[in-house]
This record gives structure tokens, C-alpha cells and sequence, in this order.
């Protein structure tokens, strides 16, 4: 059971319990008695009030009324919010953009200044254009959730990304390549990646993108892409 988890599983054990023993805390999330009381300050700074009574008919027990007041987001949950709201704007359908970029700055707020470099790492890997009106839309399809937290690593740490690739006319091929930018076409999403063998870029809509893989031995250097006027680069972070 990872960090996240166990510290839900807890808060919700104590609502629901009221009241519980390190002991049974521990077992419920199947860790030790030290790293119970670790995650118990974990959440603590969290802002969860938790009390603590020793002796017999002691135990944990959470204030009913306490609740997170920091947020718990990775970088690519809140990139993905960034590129929801990017692509929106795009798409000129934002009606309450107002809204939205001061609850994502408040977002950002919350963030660790390392989170805060990955993510405007992250973002200057991501551009914006208009879509052709004559482009063919009828077998539009879902993105993959699993490509996000893929090209979290696979842009961060620049390493390479293995995929399996349906072309236009259902093809597939297994490719692996450099990721170097992600294009927002609304409603078309693509990976824009420096393929090896072919010593060219390319690009591969993400709707037709499956099981992705960072190799983990293998790094590359960033390269600059030679988008179109009409694609720009998308940064929203304050400097």
C-alpha cells in the first residue's frame, strides 16, 4: 500500500471507528507501528486534528470536524488541470476562465518550489494551435489515463517512451522515441517525438496510443521543434 493510500485508509478508518489503537491502525494498512506514527504526522501537518490518550481505553481518534487543508497533488495531476483549462482556452469554451486560474493558483500556491521547476518543466514541453476545419474527426478516440504519469517521466527525466501505435488505417506497430512536446490541436492531442530510426520527428495522436513504457536506461537531449506559426508555447506559472 503506497503513502497516499494508506494515509485515505486511515482517515477514513477513524471516521468511521472514532477511535482506534496504533496497533489496529497498523494493521488495517498492513505497516509498522513506527511508520503508523509517521503517517499520523503526516496528516497532522495536513491540517487533520488528530488526538492522542495513552493508557487503557486511549487510542487515535480524528476530529470530526477537521479536514485537509493542504492539497496532495502530484505534478501531473496538476498538469493535468493546467492542460484542461489550456485547452479550453483554446477552444474558446472557457466560460469561467477567471474562476479557474485563481483556483489553479491557489493550487500552485500549495506546491513545493521542487514540484513547482518539474512542473514549469513540464509546461514548456507543452504548445497550442488551431486545429484545420477539414480535418477528418470520425474515428476520434480516448486517451489512454495511463499517458500522463508516462510522460511525467518520460519528459522529466528524459527518457525514452516504448508505445504500441494505430495508424489511420489501423495498423499497429510497436515505436519507441524521444518525447520532446505535447501538441493541443482541441479536440486532437499528439506526442511530438523524435523517432531514432527515422532521424526525423513525428507525430502520434494520443487517442491512438497504448501501453506506454518509459525505458529507463536510455536518456536523450532536448531538441527544438519546428512548429507551425500558428502553435504556441503554453506557460501559465508565475516567475
Amino acid at each position: 500500500m503506497n503513502i497516499r493510500h494508506r494515509h485515505d485508509t486511515i482517515v477514513r478508518t477513524l471516521r468511521r471507528n472514532g477511535t482506534s489503537t496504533i496497533d489496529e491502525l497498523a494493521g488495517e494498512v498492513g505497516a509498522s507501528r513506527r511508520t503508523l506514527l509517521r503517517d499520523i504526522c503526516a496528516l497532522r501537518d495536513e491540517g487533520f486534528v488528530i488526538h492522542s490518550e495513552s493508557g487503557r481505553g486511549g487510542g487515535i481518534q480524528l476530529d470530526p470536524q477537521s479536514m485537509q487543508t493542504t492539497a496532495r497533488l502530484s505534478v501531473a495531476e496538476v498538469f493535468a488541470l493546467l492542460i484542461s483549462v489550456a485547452a479550453m482556452r483554446a477552444a474558446q469554451n472557457l466560460p469561467f476562465s477567471d474562476l479557474a486560474d485563481a483556483g489553479l493558483a491557489k493550487i500552485e500556491k500549495s506546491l513545493p518550489s521542487d514540484k513547482v521547476r518539474d512542473l514549469r518543466r513540464f509546461l514548456e514541453c507543452l504548445h497550442i494551435g488551431q486545429l484545420s476545419p477539414k480535418q477528418d474527426l470520425s474515428d476520434l478516440g480516448r486517451i489512454d489515463p495511463a499517458l500522463l504519469p508516462a510522460f511525467e517521466t518520460a519528459f522529466l527525466e528524459q527518457r525514452h517512451l516504448r508505445f504500441e501505435y494505430r495508424d489511420a488505417k489501423g495498423a499497429r506497430t510497436s515505436r519507441e522515441v524521444e518525447p520532446q512536446a505535447m501538441l493541443i490541436l482541441q479536440p486532437l492531442w499528439y506526442l511530438v517525438g523524435w523517432d531514432p530510426a527515422r532521424e526525423d520527428f513525428r507525430h502520434f495522436r494520443m487517442d491512438r496510443i497504448s501501453k506506454p513504457e518509459c525505458i529507463n536506461d536510455t536518456s536523450f537531449r532536448r531538441r527544438h521543434v519546428p512548429f507551425e506559426d500558428d502553435v504556441c508555447p503554453y506557460n501559465d506559472l508565475p516567475r
